[in-house]
Formats: structure tokens, sequence, C-alpha cells
């Protein structure tokens, strides 16, 4: 398999097997890259891309805009909160004035479920999904698998449990798609108000203990609460929240093996992940961070392969 199967990344639940197997080969070239004393290849030079983001985001903006000038593709960066979309500017509008500008290539960030696979349709460029309200987060799922591949040399087999905030996490869901898709086994856990009714029928396992889901997993991710999207409360306060589902060092400690944390980000250290924890020698929470950019590299450069078969 030389190419992706698909036009644009806008779900892992699109993917198959073989589109991870080739974003992860591509990764690990451009990780190499990213090592060297000069970290930039020329493979993009002729391609633009936007970053169109319509909700604040730090971490992953950035690692996206990193990726992209890795590669040498020109950057344009689009902030909802300074554009006409204050003015009551539509979605469509906004990117056929940005595709005006002769731009390739799509990253798109947005609060509602679909924008993308939506924006996909109306507009010729190539979409990547960074993340679309509640739904999926693909770039970061990918990630993930590729650092428990890296940290344990394979994901088939192995046995990941999703911490915290299932309901409203765009990062659980993908990373539930990408996971199963590899072979791994999977579980959630949290409060009972946080998983969300149709996890059944995505075919993981749910546990409500925390102290029996670490002993299970050999790969914790833990995932914070995200009271942005939170109309109502769904547990009774902060406080009671971490003593249930909060991972400190004494209760790693206390478990029989040592298991791989990780941790999307951006994390409350306290709440639910300690620092002694976030920090520890058996978290790849900096790996993850790493191995972003050269997922994100991947993805974009496979995709931009497409455009210039195109062109040609």
């Amino acid at each position: 398999m030389s190419q992706l199967s698909v036009q644009h990344l806008l779900g892992i639940k699109h993917l198959k097997r073989g589109d991870i197997d080739l974003i992860f080969e591509t990764a690990d070239h451009f990780k190499e890259v990213i090592n060297r004393p000069i970290k930039k290849v020329p493979s993009l030079r002729d391609i633009t891309i936007a970053n169109l983001f319509f909700e604040n985001s730090t971490r992953t903006k950035l690692s996206f805009e990193l990726a992209e000038k890795r590669l040498s593709a020109d950057v344009i960066n689009f902030s909802a909160s300074q554009s006409s979309v204050k003015k009551g500017e539509t979605l469509i509008d906004t990117a056929n004035n940005i595709l005006s500008m002769k731009v390739d290539l799509i990253v798109m960030r947005h609060p509602s479920v679909g924008a993308c696979d939506f924006l996909s349709k109306h507009v010729d460029a190539k979409i990547v999904n960074a993340g679309d309200g509640t739904h999926e987060h693909p770039t970061q799922a990918l990630l993930d698998s590729y650092s428990i591949r890296e940290k344990l040399g394979s994901v088939t087999g192995k046995k990941v449990v999703i911490i915290g905030d299932i309901l409203h996490s765009r990062v659980a869901l993908s990373n539930i798609y990408a996971l199963k898709l590899q072979g791994a086994q999977v579980k959630v856990c949290g409060p009972k108000t946080l998983i969300p009714k149709y996890i059944e029928s995505l075919e993981v396992g749910v546990e409500y203990d925390l102290k029996k889901a670490l002993e299970w997993c050999d790969v914790a991710n833990v995932l914070r609460v995200q009271n942005e999207r939170m109309a109502i409360n769904y547990f009774p306060s902060t406080r009671e929240y971490t003593q249930l589902f909060g991972i400190n060092k004494q209760l790693l400690n206390s478990l029989s093996k040592k298991i791989v944390i990780m941790h999307p980000g951006p994390i409350n250290r306290g709440v639910e992940i300690t620092s002694d924890v976030a920090d520890a020698d058996q978290s790849i929470i900096l790996n993850q961070v790493e191995n972003g950019v050269a997922i994100r590299m991947a993805v974009i450069y496979l995709l931009a392969q497409q455009i210039e078969r195109h062109k040609l």
C-alpha cells in the first residue's frame, strides 16, 4: 500500500488498518528527520496549508504548524476570534475566501460535530480534522497509538484503559476506533455520568473501579474533565472526582505491575493526575508531544502526495 485509501483525514472510523500502518511507517522517517541538526525537508515547498481554528488550541495548533513548516509548506493561520466569522460569515464562505488564495490543504478545528465532513463536501481542498466538537480527533489517536507502539513494540494485543470524561472526549472516541482497529483490548473507566450510553455498541469494556482498571491494563490513557463542554454538573465536586478517579504515585506503586501512563493534555495536575505521576519514568506524555509532530507531518505529506498526482 503506497497511498492512503481516503482523500481526507476526517476520522479514524474512515481508515483501514493499512492506512494506519502507512502513516506510522512515514512517521518513522519524519521522526528521524526532526531529530537531525537541520530539521526541515523540502517535501511540500509548493503546497499551501491553512490552519482554521474555530476553537482555542495551543498544543494541537502549534504541533500542526511546526509539522507544516518542517515540510517546507507555506502556512496561513486563521483564528475565528479575529476573523469575519464574528461578523456572521459562514463556514463555507470563510473556507472559499481562503481557497481563493490557492490553498491546497485545510487543517480545521471546529466546535460543531461533522464540520470537517461538511466542509470536505463543499470545497476543493484536502481536509484534516484537528477536532470537531465531541466527535473525533484523529491525529491525537494516531500519535497515541504510535507512542504505545514505540514504547511497547506493538499495539496489537495490548490492554488499554481510557480514564476520565469519556462522554465529552473526542480523544476517547478516536482512540477507541484506532486501538480496536489495531487489535488492542480497550476498556473505559470513569464516573457513570461521564460514560456515554452508546459505549457498549463500540464493543469496549466498562470499569467503574479505578484500581481494578489499572490492574487490568498495560497502558492507562488519562483524560481531563472537560468542564467547558458541560452545561450541568456530572459529579458532586472536583475533590470527590480526584478521590475516586485521580491517579497518584501511591496508587501506581500499589499495583502488581508497572503500567504506561499517557495524557493528551492539557493536564489538570492534582485533579486527574498528580505531578509525580505525570513526570514519572513510566509516563510517556512528553513522547506523545514529540510524536505528534512526526504523525502530523506524515498525515499532511501523504494527503499532499494525492494533490501532487492530481496536479500532474
